[in-house]
């Protein structure tokens, strides 16, 4: 059974979808019992950070997420909210990963539009769920944060810096890009997760 957390941030209905087209059915849920017993978690998102963590420290969810043994994946601003700090809003994310998010500054590349919006290659360092065979591939981005390279950066991306495009620590792995909206790419992601 696959679990997607559902809380006060979009992009639920597209995960859901691009599951749906690998033949699988998943369980949108805001249960902790139920994201507890599934065989795998997604942790999507599109919104603000601040207010993403507000939600769900008040509804418990953020002890949930890091209590997870299965494997997890976040997306978007779900990976960001599994970092240590974002400067959106200021706020201490779940800190699985230890590394902090930043807001894109294209002072010195004016020509640089943020948020950085549309297809970048990822180029993968450590095989994982990325795997070798999506280095130099396009994946698809919306996002004007970014979560600096770490140790648990698996491969990057770079647009005005060089940033961490899949992150994974034990059994969380997280990408900046939108599986659900990059094309092969995407679908190797979440075949890759799925397969875990």
């Amino acid at each position: 059974m696959i679990a997607i957390v559902k809380y006060n941030a979009g992009n639920v209905f597209s995960v859901t979808c691009a599951l749906q087209r690998l033949g699988v059915e998943p369980v949108v849920t805001d249960d902790p019992e139920v994201l507890r017993a599934a065989d795998k978690v997604i942790f999507p998102g599109v919104g603000e950070a601040s207010a993403a963590m507000g939600h769900l420290r008040a509804s418990g969810l953020d002890k949930v997420i890091v209590s997870l043994k299965q494997p997890v994946l976040g997306i978007c601003i779900g990976m960001q909210l599994m970092c240590r700090h974002s400067e959106e809003g200021n706020v201490d994310g779940l800190g699985i990963f230890d590394t902090v998010v930043k807001r894109f500054d294209n002072t010195r590349c004016p020509e640089c539009k943020v948020p950085h919006m549309g297809w970048n290659t990822v180029e993968v360092g450590h095989p994982g769920i990325a795997g070798e065979s999506l280095d130099g591939r396009y994946a698809y981005y919306v996002h004007s944060y970014y979560a600096e390279p770490c140790v648990h950066t698996e491969a990057i991306t770079r647009y005005i810096v060089p940033f961490s495009a899949v992150l994974h620590r034990d059994n969380f792995y997280a990408t900046q890009f939108h599986p659900e909206k990059s094309g092969s790419v995407g679908e190797t992601i979440l075949k890759n997760f799925l397969a875990l």
